[in-house]
C-alpha cells in the first residue's frame, strides 16, 4: 500500500489537535452518526482539563487509496522532547501558524528541528476567519523564519494553504471555495515523499514512543526502517552501543486506523506500527531481526535545564491521604517515567529517601507531579533550580538562558520591562503587534523566570501572553532577588480556628481556611514584612460566664489565597517544600522544628559569608 508519514507541528493553541479532528472526520474515520468528543486525540484527563496536548500520538487515515500516518504533537516548549523524538518517524511536516499571532518561539523550535532533519514542510496559515487575521503578512514572516533557520532551496519553496481548522476547510488562496480539507490531503500526497524504505532487507525499527497497556504490557511505537514485521517473528533489541538488551517475539503487531489500533499479521518498511511482547526495550533502542548486528542511528535529544528534588512525605500528616508513600514506590514510578519520556532524567539524591528529577521546565515536571498524585502518591517537592555547567574552554560557570516573547497591552509594557530587568532580563526587541499591543523580546536566565508567570499575569491584569524558548548556555548572571515577603508559620498542631485566623489576617495574606488541619512548621500564609513569623492558628476564644461587650462581633475572614500545584512550586524558597497528596497541596518549611530551622539558617548565613 502507498504510504505517507507526516507530523503536525506548531506553537501552543494554533489549532493542531482541532485540525486532526477534522482530517479524521473528512477522511471517513468515523461513522456518520458516531458521537466524537472535541479534540479526540487528547485522551487523558490532564490533557482534557488543561486543553493542551502533552503526549505525541499517532493516527492514520486513508485518502484516495493512500494511507496517511499523522502524528499529533504538543505545542509547549516543556514537551519539546516529544516532538524531537517523533520527527524520526515522518518524511513531511504540516507547520500550522496562527493567522493573527504569526510564528512564535515554539514554531521556531520545532521548525528548526524539522529542517535540520531534511523534512519538507507544508505551511498552513490557520484561523484566517479571525477578525484580526493578517494571513499575507504572516506568510512573509514564515518565509523569513525559514531563511533565518538555514532552510535549503527545496525547503524554502514550500507550498502554502489558508485554512480554518475549526470550520474544517483549507484552500490554495484566500478566495477559495472554503468547502473542505481535500486541498490539504491532495497537497500531502503530492508534496510529501513516500518513505522509500527497502522491504527486502532484514526487519529493523527504532522505538520512538513507549506506552503501558494493562493487557498487552509494554507497547513500543516506531517506524519500520527496513524489512517486514510479522506476528510471532523472533527479534532482538539493540542498544545504541550495539549491545543486545533482550531477545523475544512480536506477540502483537498493531497498525493505526483512525483513532483505533488494529491487529495486523504483517507490516512493511515505512509504516508506523506499535509492537508488544518485549519487556526491556525502550527509547531509542533498535528492534531488529536476529541477523541485524548494527543498531539504527538514534537522534540526540536536547538536555534538561531544570531540576527538582522529589522526597517522601515525612510531615505529621504523611501517609493519611495517599496509598503510595514509600521511597521504593516513588523510585519505581520515577524510573518508569524516565524510560518513556526522553526529556526527563532521574537520579538518586544525596539526601536519603529523595530523588533528583531533571526536565525542560516547570510545566513538564508539574504535569508529572499531578499525574503521580492522581495515582495515589504522597510527595514533598523542593524548589526548582537550574542545571549549570562548566565551560570546557574557560572553566567559567554557565547557566541556561531563555528567549522570552511577551505580547502585552501598551499600558503594561513599563511594568513588564521593569520586572524583567530586576530578574536580569535584557530587552532585545520591541515592536507594535497591532490592536494596541506591543511585542517585547527578552533574553533572560531560566532561573529568573521561576515563579514569575503568576506575577506577570497580575501585573498585566490577565491580558499578557508570555512564550519562552531555550536559547542556550551563557555565563552566570549573578544573584537574582527572589520573593521579598516572609512566611507565617504555624507553631502548633491541630485544626485552624476562625477566631485565631481573624486576628492573623492583619499580619498578611492567609492560605488556609477554618477547620483545615495544620501542624508545626506548616506555612499558613505570606507575612506582610520580609521576615518569617511564627503564629498560633488554633487559639480559641476564652469562654466565661460573664457577658462581654464584644462577644457577638461577627468574625469576617478575607477569602484565602488558594494556589495550584504549579503556583505553589513557583512560590516556595530554598528552605521550603510543597507537600503534595491526592487531596491537598500544602506549603511547609523543610525543617519543621523551630530550633532546627534556626540552626540551619545560621549555618547557611555563615557559608554564604
Amino acid at each position: 500500500m502507498d504510504l505517507r508519514n507526516i507530523a503536525i507541528i506548531a506553537h501552543v493553541d494554533h489549532g493542531k489537535t482541532t485540525l486532526v479532528d477534522n482530517l479524521l472526520k473528512q477522511a471517513g474515520a468515523f461513522r456518520a452518526n458516531q458521537h466524537v468528543a472535541e479534540r479526540a486525540m487528547d485522551r487523558n484527563d490532564l490533557e482534557r482539563e488543561r486543553g493542551i496536548t502533552i503526549l505525541a500520538k499517532c493516527t492514520a487515515v486513508e485518502w484516495q487509496g493512500v494511507k496517511i500516518n499523522i502524528v499529533d504533537t504538543p505545542g509547549h516548549a516543556d514537551f519539546g522532547g516529544e516532538v524531537e523524538r517523533i520527527l524520526s518517524m515522518v518524511d513531511g511536516a504540516v507547520v500550522l501558524v496562527d493567522a493573527a499571532e504569526g510564528p512564535l518561539p515554539q514554531t521556531k523550535f520545532v521548525v528548526g528541528k524539522a529542517l535540520a532533519r531534511g523534512i519538507r514542510p507544508i505551511v498552513v496559515i490557520n484561523k484566517v476567519d479571525r477578525q484580526d487575521a493578517r494571513p499575507h503578512e504572516v506568510h512573509d514572516e514564515v518565509f523569513d523564519l525559514f531563511a533565518a533557520l538555514g532552510a535549503d532551496d527545496d525547503q524554502l519553496d514550500f507550498p502554502t494553504l489558508f485554512a480554518s481548522g475549526r470550520q474544517g476547510w483549507a484552500d490554495d488562496s484566500m478566495e477559495g471555495p472554503r468547502k473542505d480539507l481535500s486541498a490539504l490531503f491532495d497537497l500531502i500526497l503530492r508534496h510529501v515523499p513516500a518513505p522509500g524504505k527497502d522491504a527486502a532487507q532484514p526487519f529493523a525499527m527504532t522505538a520512538s514512543i513507549l506506552e503501558y497497556d494493562n493487557f498487552l504490557g509494554r507497547i513500543l511505537t516506531g517506524r519500520i526502517e527496513q524489512g517486514t514485521a510479522r506476528v510471532n517473528m523472533p527479534v532482538k533489541v539493540l542498544h545504541a552501543d550495539g549491545s543486545v538488551v533482550e531477545t523475544g517475539r512480536l506477540t502483537k503487531l498493531l497498525s493505526f486506523r483512525g483513532l483505533e489500533r488494529v491487529p495486523v499479521e504483517s507490516a512493511e518498511a515505512g509504516d508506523i506500527i506499535a509492537i508488544a511482547g518485549l519487556e526491556k526495550g525502550t527509547i531509542p533502542d533498535t528492534v531488529a531481526a536476529p541477523e541485524v548486528e548494527t543498531p539504527l542511528p538514534a537522534i540526540p535529544v536536547d538536555p534538561p535545564t531544570l531540576a527538582m528534588t522529589f522526597r517522601i512525605n515525612d510531615g505529621p500528616l504523611g501517609g493519611r491521604e495517599g496509598k503510595k508513600v514509600t521511597s521504593r514506590q516513588i523510585r519505581e514510578r520515577l524510573f518508569k517515567e524516565a524510560e518513556g519520556n526522553v526529556a526527563i532524567r532521574v537520579k538518586d539524591s544525596e539526601e536519603s529517601d529523595a530523588f533528583e528529577v531533571a526536565g525542560r521546565g516547570e510545566l513538564q515536571l508539574g504535569v508529572l507531579i499531578e499525574t503521580m498524585r492522581r495515582e495515589g502518591f504522597e510527595l514533598t517537592i523542593g524548589r526548582p533550580r537550574v542545571l549549570t555547567r562548566e565551560n570546557p574552554e574557560t572553566g567559567a560557570r554557565e547557566e541556561p538562558f531563555e528567549e522570552v516573547l511577551v505580547d502585552v497591552d501598551e499600558a503594561y509594557t513599563g511594568v513588564v520591562v521593569e520586572k524583567m530587568s530586576l530578574r536580569k532580563g535584557v530587552l532585545q526587541d520591541m515592536r507594535p503587534s497591532g490592536g494596541g499591543k506591543q511585542r517585547l523580546t527578552f533574553l533572560i536566565p531560566s532561573r529568573g523566570l521561576i515563579g514569575y508567570h503568576g506575577e506577570f499575569l497580575t501585573d498585566t491584569r490577565g491580558t499578557g501572553i508570555m512564550n519562552r524558548l531555550f536559547a542556550g548556555y551563557q555565563p552566570w548572571a549573578g544573584p537574582i532577588e527572589g520573593r521579598r515577603n516572609g512566611s507565617l508559620i504555624s507553631n502548633a498542631d491541630g485544626e485552624a480556628v476562625q477566631y485565631a485566623l481573624f486576628y492573623l489576617q492583619e499580619r498578611g495574606t492567609l492560605f488556609v481556611v477554618p477547620g483545615e488541619k495544620v501542624y508545626q512548621g506548616m506555612i499558613l500564609g505570606e507575612h506582610s514584612r520580609d521576615n518569617d513569623l511564627e503564629v498560633n492558628p488554633i487559639k480559641e476564644k476564652k469562654l466565661t460566664n460573664i457577658r462581654a461587650a464584644g462577644k457577638d462581633d461577627a468574625l469576617l475572614l478575607t477569602p484565602p489565597r488558594r494556589m495550584t500545584l504549579e503556583q505553589a512550586i513557583a512560590y516556595i524558597e530554598d528552605d521550603e517544600l510543597v507537600e503534595v497528596t491526592p487531596s491537598a497541596v500544602r506549603l511547609r518549611k523543610r525543617y519543621l522544628d523551630p530550633h532546627e530551622r534556626k540552626r540551619h539558617a545560621r549555618r547557611a548565613e555563615s557559608e554564604a559569608a
